[in-house]
């Protein structure tokens, strides 16, 4: 077989193997598609993209904000994690303080049938943790899982039966220590779901409650898991469907078609995916391309499909935000019994 020569520093070439060719250039450049912090990686460039919108500036410091998720009210709650707080905000962007911690940062929420929050708060210096439940005006808070328990809650959710499933933030690549957990209605007894996570962070469920999701922080996968019952995933049923590209899969919702969306933590963007785990849209967010935007959270309307991300920018004079955009199909019902 007869080789084509190529000039070693020609100022443009092709290079070919058995399957295929590729242009080639004898210096490397930087171009629109690999300028910025958080680049789109080449093989999500061609997803169906949104551009969400600025909705409304939380805070002028660059706070932490974390955990939306939507009331019986229809308002919006959410963590400011740096201020230790649970805001509420309405669709006129009302703004009010729901709830405070003294000990912990909350990061995570979620609804019980009773009308009562959840949330999964941290104290990262004391590698401590807690799941409170908030009386549904705010007015008092009792630990469902102390600190003595031994978790660092990062999400929550709950099912139908009024169980919830949490992720424990605990762990490294090199040593995964983290999981997922289920407690029961009770609200005492406690299940491993899956263990050996490093910092398990997102987790959601699919409308119909057969499918649980979970993202891993520290080694940037999204999990897929059928469960047969609460705590029983089926043999064949777990899969990991996806592989980040970048930091790092945060928080994570379903619409009410059972499409994924995944908050990534220091790329100002939304990964979306059908209920097969395969990538079919994102999410950017305005300004991603001057400066890192630690996306953590969105919650969907259960009455339409705005979508709300909650980020901060990652340098001086950013700001806290809630973002908006259009989802695929409106958000699940709020699981409170009225």
């Amino acid at each position: 077989m007869k080789m084509k020569f190529i000039p070693a520093f020609a100022a443009a070439a092709a290079i070919c193997s058995a399957s295929a060719c590729f242009a080639a250039q004898n210096s490397l450049t930087y171009d629109a598609s690999v300028l910025g912090p958080s680049p789109v990686p080449a093989m999500e460039r061609g997803l169906q993209t949104a551009a969400a919108e600025q909705w409304l500036k939380v805070s002028d410091g660059a706070h932490e904000l974390e955990g939306a998720t939507f009331g019986p009210d229809g308002a919006l709650y959410f963590c400011d994690v740096t201020a230790r707080k649970v805001m509420r905000v309405t669709k006129d962007k009302e703004l009010s303080e729901f709830a405070s911690f003294k000990d912990f940062a909350p990061g995570g929420l979620a609804f019980a049938p009773d009308g009562r929050l959840f949330a999964a708060a941290l104290d990262f210096p004391s590698g401590r943790g807690v799941i409170a439940a908030i009386a549904p005006d705010g007015s008092k808070m009792e630990y469902i899982l102390p600190p003595e328990a031994g978790y660092m809650p990062n999400d929550v959710i709950f099912d139908k039966n009024g169980g919830f499933y949490f992720s424990d933030f605990k762990g490294t690549p090199s040593e995964p220590k983290g999981g997922i957990y289920y407690a029961a209605p009770d609200m005492k007894t406690v299940s491993v779901v899956a263990a050996d996570f490093a910092q398990a962070n997102g987790v959601a469920l699919s409308p119909d409650g057969t499918v649980l999701w979970a993202t891993e922080f520290g080694r940037n996968l999204l999990y897929r898991f059928e469960l047969e019952s609460a705590v029983k995933v089926s043999e064949l049923g777990t899969s990991v469907p996806y592989r980040f590209i970048g930091p790092a899969p945060d928080s994570m919702r379903t619409d009410a078609d059972g499409n994924v969306y995944v908050a990534m933590y220091g790329q100002g963007r939304v990964m979306a995916f059908n209920g097969s785990g395969i990538p079919i849209g994102q999410i950017l967010l305005p300004g991603r391309e001057e400066a890192r935007i630690a996306t953590t959270s969105l919650a969907i309307d259960p009455g339409s499909k705005e979508a709300y991300i909650v980020a901060r920018t990652v340098k001086d004079g950013g700001g806290a935000w809630i973002y908006r955009f259009g989802a695929f199909a409106h958000g699940p019902a709020v699981n409170v019994n009225k």
